[in-house]
């Protein structure tokens, strides 16, 4: 399983391929939020997603990035004949504990199940969120403005498990 945490220019091409086709209709139309409810699941996902380090949602996370590399290098090269698979400054989202990680297995298990009650347009959206979240936060720029998020997802977890010691259930 080959999976990189490195994003490229064509990588990029790819998730900003996908980010536009998903703004384009909202920002012809009434430019109502609810049009982003569904893209903005799936990048809340994609970021929880993120900031494990291992296990499957860090391996998918990662193989994200694989396939928008290739994905977009291709794309790139048959519209423009040249290449684009110049590396750009990682980043990763760090510090994410057990009771952490509980809180963003729970996130992303809410947005698989938003997905599977969601229709199809909404389904496609929440793909596509949750694509363009997981490739640019490979970025160094996105990981770095999202860097809170391991310290808030620890910290809720230690809240749930306070919450739940307090009331004597564990």
């Amino acid at each position: 399983m080959n999976a990189t945490s490195t994003l490229t220019l064509g990588g990029l091409l790819a998730a900003l391929l996908v980010l536009v086709a998903n703004l384009y209709p909202w920002w012809t139309g009434n430019r109502e939020m609810g049009q982003l409810a569904a893209f903005g699941k799936g990048f809340g996902g994609a970021a929880c997603a993120a900031a494990c380090p291992g296990g499957i949602l860090g391996w998918a996370h990662s193989r994200t990035g694989t396939v928008a590399n290739g994905t977009g290098e291709r794309a790139g090269a048959a519209a423009t004949g040249t290449t684009s698979g110049s590396g750009l400054t990682t980043g990763q989202l760090t510090g994410l504990g057990a009771t952490g990680a509980v809180v963003a297995v729970l996130a992303v298990f809410l947005v698989v199940l938003s997905y599977k009650a969601a229709g199809k347009k909404d389904k496609k959206r929440i793909v596509g969120g949750a694509f363009v979240g997981s490739v640019l936060l490979l970025t160094a720029g996105v990981a770095g403005a999202l860097a809170w998020l391991p310290a808030a997802l620890n910290a809720a977890g230690d809240g749930v498990v306070a919450a739940v010691q307090g009331a004597g259930i564990l």
